[in-house]
Parts: structure tokens; sequence; C-alpha cells
């Protein structure tokens, strides 16, 4: 086979992948299944752009595995995310501690995540509305299976 006829991701290449997104110690965050596939265009909006990016030029078969740093992957956090809201704004039996992610609704009636961030007082909990992997470093370990189009 020569050289011209190898098939590479195009920046619009319908493509499936198995993958691995991990934080540096190890904890997977997403990944596929063993025998399961990611089918996606590039471009399309599925994955972070920047993913996007780092498959192209890549041959079916070939794995990749990249080391990213917050502001290439899920961003730095923004104070502007953190809200204050009342304790009356919870559940009554909702047990609120730092770390615990709840959905909250939007008015439009979509649900986005928040970490709860701090709990003081009896009616003071501070709510972090950023990405859950914002201010992390990501690996992204991705094997194009095949390249459609």
């Amino acid at each position: 086979m020569s050289q011209d006829t190898v098939k590479t991701v195009q920046e619009n290449s319908d493509i499936e992948i198995s993958f691995k997104l991990s934080l540096l110690d190890g904890t997977v965050v997403d990944q596929t299944e063993d025998g399961e596939v990611f089918a996606f265009q590039i471009g399309d909006g599925q994955l972070l752009n920047r993913l996007d990016e780092l498959l192209i030029g890549l041959e079916v078969g070939t794995t990749g595995k990249f080391t990213l740093m917050p502001e290439q992957a899920f961003g730095l956090p923004d104070p502007e995310n953190f809200k204050t809201m009342s304790r009356s704004d919870f559940p009554d039996t909702m047990v609120l501690e730092e770390g615990y992610v709840i959905g909250f609704d939007t008015p439009s009636g979509d649900e986005i995540p928040g970490t709860i961030y701090e709990v003081s007082g009896d009616d003071v909990v501070v709510v972090d509305f950023n990405h859950p992997l914002t201010g992390q470093v990501v690996v992204f370990e991705a094997k194009i299976e095949n390249i459609l189009s």
C-alpha cells in the first residue's frame, strides 16, 4: 500500500474510536467499554474541540495518548460560577457535604451539575457550577478504530 492511500483522520471525518479519559492519578472519568466504539464526526461538538484536533492526521489502528492541561481541556475555575445559596433552597432531607455533586434544573429545563463547595453556618451553601473537571489535568487516550469518511 503506498503512502498516498493510507486513510487518515481529516477535519470533517466520520470516525469510530475507543477511548479513555482519566485524571493524572489514573482515575477513569469516561471510557468506551470493551468491544464498543464511539462514533462521531470531527468538529460536531461531541468531543471537546481540542480533542478533535488531536485526532486529525492519525491512521486507522493508531493509538494516541495526550496529556492536556486545564486550559486545553475543561478550563480553569471561573469565580463567577460560584453561587451562594440558602439551605432552604434544598430539600430538608438532603445531606449537604462538600464535594457532593447535585443536578440543578435551569429555567430552560436542562440539568447542570453543581458541586457543594462549602457549607457554613446554618443557612449558607456555596455551590460551584464550574464543570466538575475544571482545573484538572486530563489524559486522553484514543484508538482510531475506523474512518468512515
